[in-house]
């Protein structure tokens, strides 16, 4: 079994927002899979569905940001998922907006989702992909920056991500593996 996690904040207040990708990011791939994410499990939205022969969830953690890994785990504990099954996708401010950079394992860098996913699974060995959302813009107060709605070239940029991290999402449910240097 797969779990693909999107991070991000719940509620309206924050879609449309750079700390939301993962979340718009699963929202693309439920509707490109015909599912919804509805379903209420351990503080987070999820479904479960198959993609070809294989078992998938995807997951969206309620418990904001900084708290993800508690859901993530949670999820992971009940449905025995391995680390090397879970890939997180996640905003990068680091990243300029389009980007997007898949790797198997890392550090969680100055991301407070990932570093709480990293911490609560007690490992850097799952997958995470990052989606730009434009560092030039964002000024000194980062968290301002990731919480305010993008601007509409932003975000026009922000998309060219999203649509590749739902590529390396299919790469990583068919082949339990993603990078982008292939």
């Amino acid at each position: 079994m797969k779990l693909i996690v999107g991070l991000g904040n719940p509620g309206a207040e924050f879609d449309d927002t750079p700390h939301n990708v993962g979340f718009a990011t699963l929202d693309k791939i439920a509707g490109f899979l015909k599912v919804e994410i509805k379903k209420k499990r351990k503080n987070g939205l999820m479904c479960e569905t198959k993609v070809g022969d294989q078992d998938v969830i995807l997951l969206k953690p309620l418990t904001f940001m900084n708290n993800s890994g508690d859901c993530v785990f949670a999820i992971a504990k009940k449905y025995n998922i391995n680390e090397k099954d879970i890939c997180v996708v996640l905003d990068d401010v680091d990243l300029m907006a389009g980007l997007c950079r898949a790797r198997p394992s890392g550090s969680a860098g100055t991301h407070n989702g990932l570093r709480s996913v990293t911490n609560r699974l007690g490992t850097t060995e799952f997958s995470r992909i990052r989606i730009g959302v434009d560092s030039a813009s964002r000024g000194s107060d980062l968290a301002e920056y990731v919480l305010r709605k993008m601007d509409p070239k932003t975000r026009s940029n922000v998309e060219i991500g999203i649509d590749k991290a739902v590529q390396y999402v299919k790469m990583f449910i068919e082949s339990g593996a993603i990078s982008d240097t292939k």
